[in-house]
Order: C-alpha cells, then structure tokens, then sequence
C-alpha cells in the first residue's frame, strides 16, 4: 500500500502535463492558424497598396487628377476684368483662386475648399467664386452643401454660371 500512495501523486502529476501538453498542442494549432491568416491579410493589403501605387504612377503620367465633377472655373474678374460686386477685394480673390486651383489640381481638395471660401469672402455673393465653392464641395461628398451653392448660383445674374449650376443641380437630381 505504500508503494500505491506513492505513484497516486505521480499519477496525478502525470495527468496534469499531459493535460498542459494538450492545451499547449492546442494554442499552438491556434495561434499557427492565426498568424497564417494574419500573413495572408498582410498580403492582400501589400497587393492593395501596390495596386494603388501603379494607379497613383498611371494618373501622375497622364497628367491628370481624378474628380467627380468638372473642375473650378476662373473668378469673374480673370474673365471680365472688372468686378460687378461692391465692396469686393478682387486682389485677394485671384490670390485665393491662384492658391485653390493649385491645390484642387494637386487632388488637395480640402485645402481647396478653404481657398475658394476666402475667395467668396472676399466678394461676397460672387457666382464664379460660389460655383468653386459648390464644385468643390460637391467633389468632397458635400452634397448638401454643394447644392446650397449651386442654387445661389442658378438665381445669380451671370448667365453662363446661372446655367452651369442648373447643369450641375440636374445632374445631382435636384430643382434649382
């Protein structure tokens, strides 16, 4: 019976590994599982990037920015050359437009925006530098407040802008 006590904390101690080897054999089957499928998302997003890269090389080469909608139209002073708007800072205008079509052409559209509204600040209820500022939302996914431009431009005197915001407001599905 002595020789029995002994082996029972033996047995014991044997089930015991044996069953930390078999959790052990199983996070391990786990874990391999996880880092393969780990692996392989890392390398559909390498594919993904590299897909873009080419696609990035592509429109560098062909000189060209992808946009939604056409791209932002001179102020009306850089056509007229003179300003129907009083109490409009046109040099400020152009320099605003200068510095947005740069950035709307270098795909920062964001910047652009910021740009064109302080071009609109400068002269208030301006339909060339309103019709940037709805393009470029619209651009954005700005939708809502694309459109509130656009309206104001479809009501606004100058004809050739008035139409092109009727254009822009059909296309979007919307009434002027």
């Amino acid at each position: 019976m002595a020789v029995a006590s002994l082996l029972a904390p033996l047995r014991y101690n044997l089930v015991r590994v044996g069953f930390c080897l078999s959790i052990a054999a199983i996070l391990t089957s786990c874990q391999g599982a996880a880092i393969e499928a780990n692996q392989r998302q890392v390398q559909a997003n390498q594919q993904q990037i590299e897909d873009m890269q080419r696609e990035i090389a592509r429109l560098k080469a062909e000189g060209a920015a992808p946009s939604p909608t056409a791209p932002p139209i001179p102020s009306s002073s850089s056509i007229s050359g003179t300003s129907s708007n009083s109490g409009c800072d046109r040099a400020v205008t152009e320099k605003a437009n200068r510095k947005a079509g740069d950035a709307f052409a270098a795909g920062d559209l964001k910047k652009a925006l910021a740009y064109y509204n302080d071009a609109l600040t400068a002269c208030p209820g301006d339909p060339r530098a309103e019709m940037n500022v709805a393009r470029t939302n619209e651009s954005l996914g700005n939708r809502d407040t694309a459109i509130e431009h656009y309206r104001a431009v479809a009501k606004s005197s100058d004809s050739g802008a008035a139409s092109d915001a009727r254009t822009a407001l059909s296309r979007m599905g919307v009434a002027p």
